[in-house]
C-alpha cells in the first residue's frame, strides 16, 4: 500500500479555546486530488491554514510521514504551496520576477538576489508549462485575471511543492479561465505526482477537478472518500439544508435546450 503524502489524524484546531475544526482525518497520495466542500463558515479555509502549518492545533499531521510541528517553516514551504483566489496587485512587477519568488525558499542563507541557474531554469519550466513564457517580461498588473492566476500557479509550482493546497482559485475568474486553470492543475499534477487539496464552492468545478471529496459542516466531517461514492442527493441536502439534486437538475434541463 503506498504510503500518504499527508496523513491528517483527529485534529482539532481553530482560532480561540472552542475549535472550528473537530476530529478531523483523512489522507492524500501522491498525483491524487482531494476536494473540500461545504457552506460558508463549515472551516473549510481553517483547514487549509491548518494543513499549512499557519495556525495552532491537536492532533497529528504527517508530512510523508513525518509530523508537521516538529518541520522548521522554510522547509515546510518547499513541501507545501498555497495557490489563492486572485487578490489586488500592489507592485507592478514583472512575469517572470514573481514567478523567480517562488525560488526563494531553496536558496541557501537569506539572500533574495542570488538567482541560480536551476533557479532560471525551473523558472522557464513553469512558465512554459502554465503557457506564459511568452508574457514573462509583462508587467503582472497588465495582464488579465485568468492570465494573473496562471502567473501565481507558475510561481507555486516554482517552490517545487509535493502538495498544493488551493483557496478558491478560480474566484473571480470568468468560464474560460476556471476552465484552463483547472485543466493546467490536472494535468500538471498528474504528471509531476503531486497532491492537491482545494476548497471550492462551485461543486461542478469540484468534481471536474477532484479524485476524492470532503464533505464540512460545522468544522466536522459530514461525508469523504471518492467522488462517485459520497456524492448523493442525501449528503448534499445535509450539508447545504437545501435540495441540491433538484436545483442540479433545473439547470441540467436548461442545458440540454443548448444542445
Amino acid at each position: 500500500m503506498d504510503c500518504p503524502l499527508i496523513n491528517v489524524k483527529s485534529v482539532y484546531a481553530g482560532y480561540s479555546k472552542t475549535p472550528v475544526l473537530k476530529d478531523i482525518s483523512f489522507s492524500v497520495l501522491k498525483g491524487e486530488s482531494l476536494c473540500v466542500l461545504g457552506p460558508n463558515g463549515c472551516g473549510k479555509t481553517t483547514l487549509l491554514k491548518t494543513l499549512a502549518g499557519l495556525i495552532g492545533y491537536s492532533g497529528e499531521i504527517l508530512l510523508k510521514g513525518q509530523n508537521l510541528q516538529n518541520i522548521k517553516r522554510k522547509d515546510i514551504a518547499k513541501k507545501i504551496a498555497v495557490l489563492s483566489q486572485v487578490s489586488s496587485i500592489y507592485f507592478s512587477y514583472s512575469v517572470y520576477d514573481t514567478v523567480m519568488m517562488g525560488r526563494y525558499v531553496h536558496r541557501e542563507g537569506s539572500s533574495f538576489l542570488s538567482v541560480s541557474k536551476k533557479d532560471r531554469e525551473y523558472v522557464e519550466k513553469c512558465l512554459r508549462a502554465v503557457d506564459i513564457w511568452n508574457f514573462r517580461e509583462k508587467k503582472i498588473d497588465e495582464l488579465s485575471g485568468g492570465q494573473l492566476q496562471r502567473v501565481y500557479l507558475a510561481r507555486t509550482l516554482a517552490q517545487e511543492p509535493e502538495l498544493i493546497l488551493l483557496d478558491e482559485p478560480t474566484n473571480h475568474l470568468d468560464l474560460k479561465a476556471q476552465t484552463e486553470l483547472i485543466l493546467f492543475l490536472k494535468e500538471i499534477c498528474k504528471k509531476e505526482a503531486k497532491a492537491v487539496i482545494g476548497v471550492f464552492h462551485d461543486i461542478n468545478l469540484a468534481l471536474q477537478f477532484a479524485d476524492k471529496l470532503i464533505f464540512l459542516k460545522d468544522g466536522t466531517i459530514q461525508a469523504s472518500g471518492k467522488k462517485e461514492e459520497v456524492l448523493t442527493g442525501e449528503i448534499l441536502q445535509s450539508v447545504y439544508g437545501m435540495d441540491v439534486a433538484e436545483w442540479m437538475k433545473k439547470s441540467f434541463n436548461l442545458w440540454l435546450r443548448v444542445f
